[in-house]
């Protein structure tokens, strides 16, 4: 499902920063993977090229049988929509949006049926365990509550490919555990492949 081809990413300064170089792999469909290894040794930068976020300065990056990086910007913004998925260890939530308004806010953004999309959005977040929570805004949710809201925002459009960067970071150790097991729950009942970095585990299935 994912290929990545000799991806290397040069950041221009006086002295070049070689962040990526000639990083090769596969990950097939339904798979949930963890990138590890120690600080600024590129695991978001990588994310960020996997997603479209960034582009390599060399290589090539096959989703779904596809060359993204052949893709115009406004194919890529449409390809990002209706492909991938992002989790970012800061939430990046829209603090004026609740939650039910922030899940649905991809759908939104792509065109969906209004009223399939907030429908869906509901069904979402009953999923992850915060049917109690859907009209409150982020300020008055958990740091756990705001993760597991940005993973049904993230699954909205259903995503063949969910990417979480370092997503437990800021959360304690019980949140966290929660965040961990809904994965494998988006894994293992939805068959969510999930590519995400963060040290200390690795799971596969």
């Amino acid at each position: 499902m994912i290929k990545a081809e000799n991806i290397s990413r040069v950041y221009k300064s006086k002295v070049p920063i070689h962040a990526l170089n000639g990083v090769s792999f596969e990950i097939q469909g339904g798979e949930m993977v963890a990138i590890m290894g120690r600080s600024g040794s590129g695991k978001s930068t990588l994310l960020h090229q996997l997603g479209l976020i960034d582009t390599p300065s060399q290589g090539r990056i096959i989703i779904n049988g596809i060359d993204v990086l052949k893709l115009s910007d406004s194919h890529k913004t449409l390809f990002r929509l209706k492909n991938l998925g992002y989790v970012f260890q800061d939430f990046a939530l829209i603090t004026e949006l609740n939650a039910i308004e922030n899940v649905s806010f991809p759908a939104y953004v792509l065109g969906s049926d209004r009223n399939g999309y907030r429908e869906r959005a509901r069904k979402i977040l009953e999923f992850v365990g915060l049917q109690e929570r859907l009209y409150h805004y982020p300020s008055e949710l958990s740091g756990g509550e705001q993760q597991r809201v940005a993973i049904a925002r993230a699954i909205i459009n259903k995503p063949n490919i969910l990417y979480a960067d370092e997503p437990t970071a800021n959360l304690d150790s019980t949140s966290a555990a929660i965040v961990l097991r809904l994965f494998r729950k988006l894994n293992r009942e939805l068959g969510q492949t999930v590519q995400h970095h963060a040290d200390g585990f690795f799971v596969r299935v």
